[in-house]
């Protein structure tokens, strides 16, 4: 199995949407960014990336590329999602936080949840979004910015393979991904 953890954070700004887990929650203020600034489904892609040894968001989805301005970020963790696929990884758990003093975020955590898992093509229970203040403290506490902290698990199709490792002798052809089968034809 393999952990990775991801951090993100944006500043509050007037004139944009704020959008946190995919979903458009209704306040004075939206998260500054190239893309639509989802700075939870940001600190989750981040997290993924990193267990698959993958690198991180800038590197797939640098903000010096037209193409991601303004995008939803469901469908670049749709992408993050393929790219799993495609390197043989399966998602475990997603643990999340999102750091803000306001707007008050439970209202919107299930469908946060649920967005997560359609995008990832996993169950809503294997998701877990949680939010907390800082007391007023950090420019989070202040209402500067909002940040976000997710902790995945990933496993390897070797987990159920029992001693067959196709990461390192391919499947014989059927997938695009694997060092064997790119090695192998």
């Amino acid at each position: 199995m393999r952990i990775g953890m991801g951090y993100d954070v944006h500043c509050l700004t007037e004139g944009r949407d704020l959008i946190i887990g995919g979903v458009k929650i209704p306040f004075e203020k939206g998260l500054f960014g190239h893309s639509d600034a989802d700075v939870l489904l940001h600190a989750i892609m981040d997290a993924l990336l990193g267990a698959a040894a993958l690198g991180d968001i800038g590197k797939h989805f640098p903000d010096t590329d037209e193409a991601y301005r303004g995008i939803s970020s469901l469908e670049l963790l749709e992408k993050v999602g393929k790219l799993l696929e495609e390197n043989l990884y399966f998602i475990g758990n997603i643990d999340a936080s999102v750091i803000a003093q306001r707007p008050k975020l439970a209202p919107y955590r299930e469908e946060m949840r649920q967005n997560i898992a359609d995008a990832l093509h996993i169950s809503v229970n294997q998701v877990n979004v949680k939010a907390t203040t800082e007391e007023g403290l950090g420019f989070t506490g202040t209402g500067e910015g909002i940040s976000s902290q997710a902790v995945v698990l990933l496993e390897t199709v070797g987990n159920y393979s029992y001693g067959y490792d196709p990461m390192e002798r391919g499947t014989g052809g059927s997938c695009a991904g694997c060092r064997g089968c790119r090695e192998n034809g």
